[in-house]
């Protein structure tokens, strides 16, 4: 059974409350309706502005009333408080507004989880032969320095646990080990020293044992989370996995907030939005059984 499948089985089960608010999306208002037609969750509408709202925005980030009540003019800044004030569990969002306004909105509003201090995301990549991987960062650190990379490997690597069943995580860069040179290979080290995740590595090594074993990075070769250096490195992978190897991919699903967060491509079409928010919820339902 696939990562996609489980989910799809915890979601119908938890009829987790969803809330989009990208109803002037054509694409929205399809999710909203296969969500609800499928039994996958059970979508919410945008509310009116309420002072269980303003509380809950005055709670995460304490300002005066009238600051939090403009704010909440903003509909994402308010479909972020209907999760913060538990009128909805999950939030999908971002096929209209850029990424930097749903995570502005979600960390003003809900907050990092305890014991995070990096927000970050990631994809669930899914190739054509039916590989499964987890891709982080591709969506929100542009250049993460090597302790927010080791928060990145670590959250990404629960990510896999929780929808993969297993986690191999490796610390991407353009050398193996010291074979190359430069200030990005030796932030990726720096973070494999913080974090004891195998790094840094080229793609071949991290997936390929035989390129490993050559490259003499034994144990490598079977890695199914690639942690990328940069949001360059990152989001340039993906893209080209979908468009010249015809995989999948699904997200980005942020990491590290209270709550169940979708941070939408806004190229992504119905079917990817769809699972998208099935995975996030299933990742969510996990944690909580944890």
């Amino acid at each position: 059974m696939s990562a996609l499948e489980r989910a799809t089985q915890i979601a119908r089960t938890a009829q987790a409350r969803v809330i989009l608010p990208e109803l002037d999306d054509p694409r929205i208002v399809a999710v909203g309706d296969r969500l609800r037609r499928e039994g996958l969750a059970v979508p919410v509408p945008l509310a009116e502005r309420g002072d269980h709202h303003i509380e809950a925005l005055m709670t995460s980030r304490p300002m005066r009333e009238s600051i939090a009540a403009r704010m909440l003019e903003r509909p994402l800044m308010r479909a972020a408080a209907m999760v913060a004030s538990g009128e909805a569990d999950i939030l999908v969002a971002g096929a209209i507004a850029p990424s930097r306004r749903v995570i502005e909105a979600v960390s003003i509003v809900i907050g990092l989880e305890e014991g995070t201090t990096t927000p970050s995301s990631f994809f669930l990549m899914v190739t054509a032969d039916g590989r499964e991987m987890i891709f982080a960062d591709c969506a929100v650190n542009v250049d993460p320095d090597a302790a927010q990379l080791t928060d990145i490997a670590q959250v990404s690597q629960i990510s896999a646990q929780r929808l993969l069943g297993a986690a191999s995580v490796a610390l991407l860069s353009y050398s193996t080990g010291r074979s190359g040179i430069g200030v990005s290979v030796d932030k990726v080290a720096h973070a494999a020293e913080l974090s004891g995740f195998p790094g840094p590595v080229q793609g071949d090594a991290a997936l390929n044992r035989a390129v490993a074993a050559q490259k003499g990075s034994t144990g490598l070769g079977d890695a199914n989370v690639l942690v990328f250096p940069n949001l360059d490195a990152g989001n340039i992978a993906y893209k080209l996995l979908v468009e010249l190897a015809g995989a999948r991919a699904y997200g980005p699903i942020l990491q590290g907030f209270k709550r169940p967060v979708c941070d939408l491509s806004r190229g992504a079409t119905v079917d990817d939005i769809v699972a998208s928010t099935v995975l996030a919820i299933a990742a969510d339902q996990m944690a909580r059984s944890s």
